[in-house]
């Protein structure tokens, strides 16, 4: 179809969808491959072009003064016939357009529409694209027409397959579906489909394909026997079917398979359409609605031309001009199943085409405006190289974009200027759709998403339950009324398509060897890390004061422990060394109140009152050890355990050399030894030896002091409270210094236990430090063995059997004889034992 123009535009469309070729032959003149199969729809969308150019030639304020005309071509729905279209329509025929004799102006056409099949303008952009011929397509989808750098001149009115796959993937990931089949066909937008799939999960993540099987164009019976099969048997729920359009009224194509899926019933599938058969009226039987119902589809966007079923109530066949109506003709005798040739009627046996039916009267899906989809892309697709021409024709002269600042002139248009101006263009449809190209070439994408609703008289609706699309400021978005859409589930409701269950919280996904990353075992979490989420990749530690729960799903602050005074062991020690202090009271009341007695005098009764004040000291400086470390109980702990047994140790070593002094005295030319252990010399030795002890812990507490510190070596659930003592040594030498003064004073005593009876305190001295050595000597391997409070535990039990061994074997049989014994508590009785002694 041809209307002649000062501008003419190209356009190729599907209006037959198959045709047959003569065998080639040598020995006669080679005819033309015929083209059958008349497509209402096809032959719609021509009609959209030709409408539009009509259209903008009656608005004054776009391409004033210029007038469009265009020349259609029907590519019969096979490569090489829209390929020869197009190379028709770029290099002119002679019987059609005439040029000045001297071969210069305009090209027999500036720009093409078209073609509808992605395979058709990749051959034909690859050849147009070397002379810059803009090609602007209103239903190629394949992603690889993107690539600027092998198709220069393409554009599209209708989304990539890239925005399509990437819209089919957000609908998965809104169901939570990670787990399903893939169908293409076997052509290049099969190829790039399964490509773009792949490529995007692997960006995205979150779904993973069950399977990607080829759907041969070819009747293969065993084949989809297999494909059938395949998808019957595996785990996936939710099949995704990339089809082109022709391949649905074909016998070798999906309506054969659909049928194969009626023969094996394969019911309990949720069907995912590519744009090219989501609202295919061919499908839509009652046969098929069993299995096709609940499919949910990407769609073109649809939209609304005012005054297009107005213009198509005016297609009428002209019979003066037969090439021109042509495809109008043919149309007719589609519609009304009559002829025009009366060659046909005797075969046909069809009546005879009058070109005065009433185009109203009978059903056709020409005049079904409410539905306009591949049609509102043509028009978009026109419109836009009408603004670019209408661009170009407002340049000012010396401000032109082209060499020298030049511009295009009307009367030696080139393609290649008008590239220039249609990849800027940008405006909005009186729909209210926003048109513009990227870089690549594509527009700003955007599709609806259907639903084949099953109506209760058996019958299908398709229904528009949302939309997806990407806008410059907000990426790409997609809304979905839910409450609208139909699941074809006796349970109403989405179904499951996943490899694996989702993991719980409290576990991690762990990949099966060999398998997709959808696949995988659900491992708990190990102890001390969590996992809050379901199907979490890995698991993340607690901070460091809390613990994981026995469920793994959350974090806890961890238990503390320390020697408490609550819990059994710490009410014990506080009991006792209550008590040891309530008993070096009651002695020391004792002594007090006797100590003007001959038991009490005899045995230097000052350092008696001084070593039970500083038993009573040890007693309570076991308190220290309980309760949790603070950093004042830590700096003071050990200072007072070393300075309370340092004072107690001296003590009994300054009683010790005390005895052996008055025993040397006692003998003959001896007494001068006294003088040395006198009053003022006994303390004066025990202040001396305590300061040193002093000194040791001020130096230890300045240099390195002990800190209560937080240990979770013993326990990972655990937070034990203990004090790090800080500097080693310093606690060795505090220890050290002790245990001389321990073993000097045993020594000491070990001599003097043969003394008489009235000097006989050094054999009590002797076993108490021997009692003393024995759980000092002791307490080292324990404490160093025992974790966290236990070795606090063990330094208290050595505190407090040490200061009852002392107490006991010092003071016991002298209560014992002041109490119960009081007529032994005379010096008359002392002598006497000395007497009888001697």
């Amino acid at each position: 179809m041809h209307k002649p123009g000062e501008v003419v535009l190209g356009g190729l469309f599907e209006v037959h969808y198959t045709s047959l070729f003569p065998e080639i032959t040598y020995s006669s003149e080679p005819k033309q491959p015929t083209c059958e199969g008349f497509d209402t729809l096809g032959f719609r969308d021509a009609m959209t072009m030709a409408f539009t150019i009509e259209e903008i030639n009656k608005n004054p304020n776009l391409l004033p003064n210029v007038t469009l005309g265009y020349s259609l071509y029907d590519n019969c729905g096979a490569l090489v016939i829209g390929f020869r279209g197009a190379l028709s329509l770029a290099s002119g025929q002679e019987e059609r357009f005439s040029l000045q004799e001297n071969c210069s102006g305009a090209p027999p056409i500036l720009a093409i529409v078209g073609d509808s099949y992605s395979t058709f303008s990749i051959a034909i952009a690859n050849v147009l694209g070397l002379f810059k011929i803009p090609i602007v397509s209103y239903f190629a989808t394949c992603s690889c027409l993107s690539d600027r750098q092998q198709f220069p001149s393409f554009f599209r009115t209708i989304p990539s397959d890239a925005f399509q796959v990437n819209a089919v993937i957000q609908i998965l990931k809104h169901f939570g579906w990670t787990w399903v089949g893939l169908l293409v066909t076997d052509d290049d937008y099969g190829f790039y489909v399964a490509q773009a799939f792949q490529s995007a999960l692997s960006k995205n993540g979150g779904a993973c394909l069950a399977y990607v099987e080829v759907l041969p164009w070819d009747s293969k019976p065993v084949e989809l026997k297999r494909i059938v099969t395949l998808i019957k048997i595996s785990k996936a729920r939710v099949v995704i079917v990339f089809l082109v359009a022709s391949s649905l009224d074909k016998q070798h194509s999906l309506l054969l398979k659909k049928c194969r899926v009626v023969q094996q019933n394969v019911t309990g599938r949720q069907w995912i359409a590519s744009e090219a058969w989501a609202s295919a009226a061919v499908l839509q039987i009652p046969r098929f609605i069993p299995y096709l119902g609940g499919t949910l589809g990407i769609a073109i966007r649809r939209g609304e031309i005012p005054g297009l079923r107005d213009y198509l109530l005016k297609i009428h066949p002209d019979e003066n001009d037969n090439y021109e109506t042509n495809l109008v003709r043919q149309f007719w005798e589609h519609t009304f199943q009559c002829k025009f040739n009366q060659a046909d009627l005797e075969e046909d046996r069809k009546p005879v085409c009058t070109g005065d039916e009433d185009i109203e009267q009978v059903e056709t899906e020409l005049l079904d405006v409410s539905n306009l989809r591949p049609e509102y892309n043509v028009y978009k697709a026109v419109y836009a190289l009408a603004y670019a021409l209408d661009e170009m024709l407002q340049c000012e002269p010396g401000k032109g974009p082209f060499v020298e600042q030049t511009c295009a002139a009307l009367q030696s248009l080139e393609p290649w200027q008008l590239l220039h101006y249609l990849q800027k263009v940008n405006f909005t449809t009186p729909f209210g759709d926003e048109v513009s190209f990227d870089e690549n070439g594509d527009a700003l994408p955007i599709y609806d998403v259907m639903n084949w609703m099953w109506l209760p008289d058996g019958g299908t609706e398709i229904q528009n339950v949302g939309e997806v699309k990407k806008s410059a400021f907000r990426g790409e978005e997609l809304i979905l009324y839910e409450n609208k859409i139909f699941w074809n589930f006796e349970s109403k409701q989405p179904p499951q398509s996943v490899c694996s269950e989702n993991c719980p919280p409290g576990t991690r996904m762990a990949r099966k060897k060999g398998q997709p990353v959808c696949c995988f075992d659900c491992v708990p979490c190990s102890d001390g890390k969590i996992s809050n989420e379901s199907n979490a990749r890995e698991c993340f530690s607690c901070p460091e004061d809390f613990w994981s729960s026995p469920q793994r799903d959350h974090c806890l602050p961890k238990e503390t422990e320390f020697l408490s005074y609550q819990e059994p062991l710490g009410i014990c020690l506080t009991t006792t060394s209550l008590l040891g202090t309530f008993m070096c009271a009651v002695v020391l009341g004792i002594f007090i109140y006797h100590r003007r007695t001959p038991v009490v005098r005899a045995n230097n009764s000052e350092l008696s009152f001084l070593l039970l004040v500083s038993l009573k000291l040890c007693f309570l400086c076991s308190l220290l050890f309980i309760g949790q470390p603070r950093l004042w109980t830590c700096q003071l702990r050990h200072a007072a355990f070393g300075i309370s047994f340092v004072l107690c140790v001296s003590c009994i070593l300054v009683k010790t050399m005390v005895v052996l002094a008055v025993f040397k005295a006692s003998k003959p030319g001896g007494g001068a030894s006294l003088k040395w252990f006198g009053p003022t010399q006994q303390r004066g030795t025990v202040f001396a030896l305590t300061c040193v002890q002093a000194a040791v812990c001020t130096v230890w507490i300045v240099s390195a002091s002990p800190m209560p510190q937080k240990n979770t070596q013993y326990h990972n659930d655990k937070i034990v409270y203990e004090c790090d003592v800080g500097s080693v040594f310093g606690f060795a030498v505090l220890l050290s210094y002790i245990g001389l003064l321990a073993f000097i004073s045993f020594m000491l005593a070990f001599l003097a236990r043969n003394l008489p009876d009235n000097f006989n305190e050094a054999k009590f001295i002797t076993f108490s430090m021997l009692i003393f050595c024995a759980v000092w000597v002791a307490f080292v391997p324990a404490y160093i063995n025992s974790p966290g409070k236990y070795a606090d535990a063990v330094e208290v039990f050595a505190i407090l059997a040490s200061s009852f061994g002392l107490l006991v074997a010092l003071f016991g049989p002298k209560c014992y004889v002041i109490l119960l014994k009081p007529e032994r508590n005379t010096k008359k009785a002392i002598m006497g034992r000395a007497t009888t002694k001697s």
